[in-house]
């Protein structure tokens, strides 16, 4: 029976002019990720990120925390779908970042305005498929081919520490809770910065059994979704 954890980035820099720079928070969530595997017994045979600065940061933030080698390879089947194209075929106003920026500010709660505004661009992108470079069935296609790549790595057992995005993870459980997409709409919100999702592979295949755990931002105050 091989495992494969697959972990959100760190909070990245919402508002920021570089959104794929983790901010001061998800460095020190990341720090706390990585004690947290120490403290777990983790010690992958194989470390995958995904290609974006996200992942590979919080990627050497953990291991440098829990003690093991910074040695991963980039599998860019686990980036994040394009937040940007999804957003602009929903919001064309939004092709200048500033104003959409300045457009969330005046309504006195941006983070609340972006989510409400980002799920529904989300769930255009679920439903009307044509407009986009990537289609959301290529999306979660892409991903779960990843998640078989790096089962198949693990074909003699083993531990494979992952990290990627709340998009692919929540994509993934999805299919592994109901063999389609259908839950990845309720999901994708909710999915923690540096939280784990553990997925087991073996003769049955692939198996979820356990999601978004975050123990370790317990108490931190540092629990956060963007």
């Amino acid at each position: 029976m091989a495992v494969i954890y697959l972990i959100r980035h760190a909070q990245a820099s919402f508002g920021a002019r570089d959104y794929d720079k983790l901010s001061e928070q998800g460095e020190r969530q990341a720090v706390l990720l990585g004690q947290a595997l120490a403290a777990r017994g983790v010690r992958p045979d194989l470390v995958v990120t995904g290609s974006m600065s996200r992942h590979l940061r919080t990627a050497h933030l953990a291991l440098e925390a829990a003690g093991l080698p910074d040695r991963a390879e980039v599998d860019g089947g686990f980036d994040e779908f394009d937040h940007e194209q999804v957003i602009l075929a929903h919001k064309p106003a939004y092709r200048r970042r500033t104003v959409m920026l300045a457009d969330l500010a005046r309504t006195g709660n941006p983070q609340r305005a972006f989510q409400q505004m980002f799920s529904a661009a989300t769930e255009r992108w679920v439903h009307q498929e044509d407009g986009y470079t990537e289609s959301f069935t290529a999306f979660a296609d892409r991903v779960e081919a990843a998640v078989r790549r790096t089962a198949g790595s693990l074909a003699k057992g083993g531990t494979a520490v992952v990290f990627t995005s709340g998009g692919p993870i929540t994509s993934v459980v999805s299919r592994l809770l109901t063999g389609g997409d259908g839950l990845w709409l309720t999901l994708n919100p909710l999915t923690i910065n540096t939280a784990i999702t553990k997925v087991l592979s073996g003769l049955s295949g692939l198996t979820m059994v356990s999601h978004n755990e975050h123990g370790h931002l317990d108490g931190t105050g540092m629990i956060s979704y963007r």
